[in-house]
């Protein structure tokens, strides 16, 4: 995600957390996962071969991050755009095979596990040849195009008996993991809502990169790009930036709310469609060439809490997830995560007696200072203070998942993030896009598979 790998980035530029997010008392800084503690050796017999299909930022980053993790060896590319494969290359720093067909790459007895980085319309088809090849899969996020690709997908996994793992990476994240260690202490009470978003305020925050100059029907296999979705003239703008159109991509959701949702899934431990969903936004600024809106804001509603998310690409601010208990607060800011208490010490009521006569009132507050006597002296009864971690400069969690993927295909353990948790969440972001398009709340019919109005 390209905001929050900034973030990860530049943990420091973010004031060591605290000072600059305004965060009371002392930071701790969180114990980074094995991997980046202390790189292990990989025996030989044990190396993972893997080819990356789809090449472009998002694939490249998911190579490098691939190819950080210990007994991990690129051994082909595919993408459908000339230069892409060349920086494909350029990011593996060596020579490899690279073609335009997948299948070449499922057809290779060399390939372990393949890492698909390519337009969401195209993921169903991928995962679904790549298991039936024998194929290993990381799958980028949003998981599914349609509700109908996601179900597939997660067919395809148990039928094939595949290792799947999708790719939003706060799955494997040490905050997020901080996080639910305290909302399963029962340090927060009862969470009853949740808000998260993540804004942004610049054109490729909205998607308008820039075009290749070299960017033509002879470069690129437009044809093989459309694949399932409708047939149309060749479009460099629907190729590059393919996020703005629901033929390719699923808009804001699918791009942002699957990460938000995702680290609301792990921290309290839900792994389930929404019950509802209520959007509303619209195309505000960015309104030329597009058909998802620049700003959406949806209520979802599950068994023990409802949660607000929104997105918007008018106006920068950082990046927040917040839960809502009854005994505490949890806040995650440019990551760094704040826990604080709420002051639920008994107290006298302090309103209505005062339409009480004086006699009355007196009475009852005597009876309550009995019942709760203050503190003898020397003994505390405050409110615990709040508490704030954050990963160590330089931890980078989208290596951390990389990794859990690669030992899972070593081990045959199960993915931190399958396809059925990848499914749930891309269901909550089918739900928003259903409610803003038709107007009206998008309920999930667990028995029928299907959103219906």
């Amino acid at each position: 995600m390209r905001k929050n790998r900034l973030t990860r980035r530049d943990f420091m530029r973010f004031g060591a957390g605290a000072a600059a997010l305004g965060v009371a008392g002392k930071v701790t800084y969180l114990t980074p996962s094995f991997l980046a503690a202390a790189p292990r050796a990989v025996a030989p017999s044990d190396r993972v071969r893997f080819a990356s299909i789809g090449t472009g930022v998002r694939g490249c980053e998911i190579m490098r991050a691939a190819l950080e993790c210990p007994g991990t060896e690129i051994v082909a590319t595919c993408d459908l755009y000339d230069s892409r494969l060349i920086a494909a290359q350029e990011n593996a720093r060596k020579q490899i095979p690279t073609t335009k067909d997948y299948r070449a790459i499922l057809d290779r007895k060399d390939v372990d596990a393949v890492l698909v980085a390519t337009p969401d319309h195209w993921h169903r088809k991928l995962v679904e040849d790549a298991c039936a090849a024998g194929k290993d899969v990381y799958c980028e996020k949003p998981m599914a195009h349609t509700v109908a690709d996601g179900f597939a997908m997660v067919e395809a996994m148990q039928k094939n008996k595949r290792i799947v793992q999708i790719g939003s990476q706060a799955r494997s994240s040490i905050v997020a993991a901080k996080a639910r260690e305290i909302y399963d202490s029962g340090f927060l009470g009862q969470v009853t809502a949740i808000e998260a978003w993540i804004d942004r305020n610049d054109a490729s925050g909205a998607w308008e990169y820039p075009i290749p100059p070299d960017a033509s029907e002879k470069t690129i296999d437009w044809n093989q790009f459309l694949g399932s979705a409708p047939k149309r003239p060749f479009d460099a703008k629907r190729f590059f930036r393919w996020r703005k159109y629901k033929d390719y991509g699923e808009g804001l959701p699918g791009d942002l709310y699957v990460h938000l949702l995702t680290g609301i899934y792990t921290i309290t431990g839900i792994n389930e469609a929404p019950r509802r969903a209520a959007a509303m936004g619209g195309l505000y600024r960015w309104t030329e060439d597009r058909d998802v809106p620049d700003l959406i804001w949806t209520l979802y509603e599950y068994p023990k809490f409802t949660i607000s998310l929104h997105c918007n690409l008018n106006n920068e601010s950082p990046g927040v997830t917040r839960l809502f208990g009854t005994k505490g607060t949890l806040e995650i800011v440019n990551e760094v995560l704040t826990a604080t208490p709420q002051d639920t010490r008994p107290r006298p009521e302090s309103y209505s007696i005062y339409g009480w006569p004086a006699n009355l009132r007196k009475e009852y507050l005597e009876e309550f200072r009995a019942k709760h006597p203050a503190p003898d002296p020397g003994k505390s009864d405050v409110v615990a203070e709040s508490q704030s971690f954050q990963a160590p400069p330089g931890y980078d969690y989208g290596v951390d998942h990389m990794h859990n993927f690669m030992e899972s295909v070593r081990t045959r353990q199960p993915s931190v993030e399958d396809a059925v948790f990848g499914n749930h969440t891309a269901i909550a972001c089918h739900m928003a896009n259903y409610s803003y398009e038709k107007k009206t709340v998008a309920v999930w019919d667990e028995a029928a598979k299907a959103i219906k109005g």
